[in-house]
């Protein structure tokens, strides 16, 4: 790797503090994914500011029909938490399928949201939650948060610290697995709320995660997995690679899209 500098922060403020006076820092939790970029040489921030030791960044509260979750929780307590599983208990199980033993005890979900990579579980559920995603600046509309393949709303040395959303009525997940880096080929979160139905898939975009709103309208009518086999899938949009075509990922999307609302019951 690169030379670098280490920072350890233990509260919110000092992490911002800290960063701000680095050439190119960057944040890091578990470092699941940019402790992998830095080996490869494709990252080579001058500083690391390390956000484990920060308490206000972790842990799960379900008040009422709110759910706000820590960024540095890692995967394992989000898989693992009772009163979280209560309230949305397809998070816990799309937070159980994320890698292995060691990356759900290392890697955060703040961390996989602000990475925003278009095989990563995280950014569906957000999307379709129609989650906040709260940082030490504001809130953002996760409508608004992902912008594109690894990018998003955030801006310069700005900090994600919790996501909050309304506990749905019904929601579920289903993925198709890589078979060897577990990351979504393709994988569909539907959520009943509120605000109605939504539909978010990643794993298949050409950029990034995205609403299926065909499959949001089929739904609203036709609570059922019945409802998703008269919608079209263009393929045009979806992401062609060494794994799968686009156009078998559209077929994936309409198979996870039926698991998912099974998974909903």
């Amino acid at each position: 790797m690169y030379q670098t500098n280490y920072h350890r922060a233990s509260s919110v403020d000092e992490a911002v503090k800290m960063i701000s006076g680095t050439a190119e820092g960057k944040y890091v939790s578990g470092g699941m994914t940019l402790i992998a970029t830095m080996k490869q040489r494709l990252a080579a921030p001058t500083d690391l500011v390390d956000l484990r030791h920060i308490a206000a960044m972790k842990g799960i509260r379900v008040e009422g029909g709110k759910v706000t979750i820590g960024a540095a929780t890692p995967h394992a307590e989000v898989a693992g938490s009772a009163a979280l599983r209560a309230a949305c208990p397809a998070i816990t199980r799309l937070a159980g399928m994320i890698g292995d033993p060691h990356v759900r005890h290392m890697g955060t979900i703040g961390g996989s949201v602000a990475n925003n990579d278009p095989a990563a579980d995280y950014p569906s559920a957000m999307l379709a939650l129609n989650a906040r995603i709260i940082t030490n600046k504001r809130e953002i509309p996760a409508d608004d948060f992902f912008t594109g393949l690894f990018e998003t709303a955030l801006g310069d040395g700005e900090l994600i610290t919790a996501l909050g959303f309304e506990a749905p009525e019904k929601a579920g997940y289903a993925k198709f697995p890589n078979p060897a880096s577990r990351y979504a080929m393709t994988g569909v979160f539907v959520a009943k709320g509120s605000g109605g139905i939504r539909v978010a898939v990643t794993g298949a975009g050409s950029d990034g995660v995205f609403r299926q709103t065909a499959m949001e309208q089929a739904l609203t009518a036709n609570w059922s997995p019945s409802a998703i086999a008269a919608v079209s899938v263009d393929p045009s949009g979806l992401m062609s690679d060494l794994h799968a075509s686009a156009e078998y990922r559209a077929n994936l999307v309409k198979v996870m899209a039926k698991r998912a609302v099974i998974d909903a019951g």
